[in-house]
């Protein structure tokens, strides 16, 4: 999604506004974040998180990190999600993780 803002903002006032967005946050968000809080037993780290640039006018580009991976040293924390509803399968949804995960493992291997 690409926007041009009618009036001179800085752009971290579109992310603020779309962060987190309803695929990784769900509807209605205040709802949603507090059943998030209540249920993961993880901190969701980088999971979704707004990366991008701006610069001093205020302009930028910013997407959200729905796959990343933080290395320290020899080890490497990745981060990935799914798209849980309510008739969602858990085994099916954690054999699609493990697929998303494949590509930065590849690479790490």
């Amino acid at each position: 999604m690409t926007a041009e803002l009618a009036e001179d903002d800085h752009v971290l006032s579109l992310v603020e506004a779309l962060h987190p967005t309803p695929a990784v946050g769900g509807l209605p968000p205040d709802e949603a974040l507090e059943t998030i809080t209540e249920t993961e037993t993880f901190e969701r780290g980088w999971y979704a998180s707004p990366v991008g640039w701006f610069g001093a006018d205020g302009d930028g580009t910013f997407a959200v990190a729905i796959r990343s991976a933080v290395a320290t040293g020899r080890r490497a924390t990745l981060f990935a999600g799914n798209g849980i509803v309510g008739d969602s399968d858990p085994d099916r949804e954690w054999d699609e993780v493990q697929l998303k995960y494949r590509p930065v493992l590849d690479a790490l291997e």
